[in-house]
C-alpha cells in the first residue's frame, strides 16, 4: 500500500461504519493516496494523531474540524 498506509488501516476504514471526521478524511486520503505527513503538516498536528483519527482512537478537536471539513470537500471533487 503506497503513502505508508498499511492494508490493515486500509481496510479498516473502508469497512468502518462510522461517519466521523477522522473515519471520513482516513477514507478519502487513502482513497486519493494522499500521504499521512502531508496531512499532519496541513493540520498541525502529529502522523500519529491523524493515524488515531484514522482509526477512530481519537476525533479531531472541533477548531480542527472546522478546518478539515474543506479539506474533506475537496478530496471528494478528486475521486
Amino acid at each position: 500500500m503506497s503513502y505508508g498506509y498499511s492494508q490493515r488501516l486500509a481496510e479498516a476504514c473502508s469497512k468502518a461504519d462510522s461517519d466521523s471526521v477522522g473515519r471520513v478524511l482516513g477514507r478519502l486520503c487513502i482513497k486519493c493516496g494522499v500521504p499521512v505527513n502531508e496531512v499532519a503538516e496541513r493540520f498541525g498536528v502529529s502522523r500519529t494523531t491523524v493515524y488515531n483519527w484514522f482509526w477512530g482512537l481519537h476525533k479531531p478537536k472541533s477548531a480542527l474540524v472546522q478546518q478539515i471539513l474543506p479539506f474533506i470537500e475537496q478530496l471528494k471533487l478528486k475521486q
